[in-house]
């Protein structure tokens, strides 16, 4: 597995998740905005994490999805924990422990590991079963 091309990957997945996430609380069509920001992370995180995969395979690589996906997420983790929590939780009264043990968290991480093995199994998966027949 190319490791820095998928931390690469990751990064730039967090930042536009992190950008949908924030730009969600200008544009209001709840009344709850947090949940508004939540329910657009989850849906923006589907085609993101889907072109972040497309772009880590694009050169060849064949590393299993589960490890790619593990590797996205860990690194929006870090991220998470050296930026998001720090700068947009805590100043609003949430903290590190509110932040790692919320439901939704855990199923970002979910739909990243997901995405990234079934766009695996589409498009590499697929192939490998034709080059064997």
């Amino acid at each position: 597995m190319k490791h820095l091309r998928a931390i690469g990957v990751g990064i730039i997945i967090w930042i536009l998740g992190v950008s949908v996430y924030n730009l969600s609380f200008y544009i209001s069509f709840l009344e709850d905005t947090q949940q508004q920001a939540n329910m657009l992370l989850f849906i923006a995180v589907m085609p993101l994490v889907w072109f972040g995969a497309k772009q880590y395979y694009k050169k060849g690589a064949n590393a299993h999805g589960y490890w790619v996906g593990q590797t996205f997420f860990l690194t929006a983790t870090a991220l998470d924990a050296l930026i998001t929590v720090p700068v947009f939780i805590i100043p609003n009264g949430g903290s590190y422990y509110q932040f790692f043990t919320d439901l939704g968290f855990w199923l970002i991480g979910f739909e990243f590991i997901s995405i990234t093995v079934l766009y695996w199994y589409i498009k590499l998966g697929i192939n490998k079963q034709n080059q064997t027949i």
